[in-house]
């Protein structure tokens, strides 16, 4: 039972992390210079399972444990698709022949992103709470 709470739980923080990354991206969308001197490039979570490995996959099968150890953020990375341009010669970022390099960042698939962590963090919330229940009543079960 703890398994499920646990694999719910590492859910939760990886989509949390998901949303927190694409309202960065949506608050960005304008951000025509960053430190580095370029447009702010669009971040995406990297997730994979956790404990992941060969040997624990392999212990898990010979144990015929078919549950999932749950979900990490294996990590952060930028976006590689090219900036938009725009032609705006009077923002003070543009170049000589007057366009202006826009970050990468599409506030529609952002927006649809942001409903599929949403969605996904709420079916994790559900399955915390069903667990809970459960747990709570196989507890009145032991007691009656």
């Amino acid at each position: 039972m703890f398994s499920t709470v646990n694999t719910s739980a590492s859910g939760l923080t990886a989509q949390r992390l998901r949303m927190d990354l694409i309202a960065d991206n949506i608050a960005n969308v304008n951000t025509t210079r960053t430190e580095d001197g370029l447009p702010y490039r669009r971040k995406l979570a990297i997730f994979r399972e956790r404990n992941g490995s060969f040997v624990n996959k392999l212990s898990s099968k010979m144990e015929n444990n078919n549950t999932g150890n749950g979900v990490e953020v294996a990590g952060i990375r930028e976006d590689t698709k090219p900036f938009k341009t725009v032609y705006r010669p009077e923002h003070p970022d543009a170049n000589e022949d007057g366009y202006l390099e826009m970050p990468n960042i599409n506030i529609t698939s952002e927006m649809v992103d942001m409903i599929d962590a949403s969605r996904s963090y709420e079916a994790n919330v559900t399955a915390l709470n069903t667990t809970k229940r459960m747990a709570l009543k196989a507890l009145e079960i032991g007691r009656g």
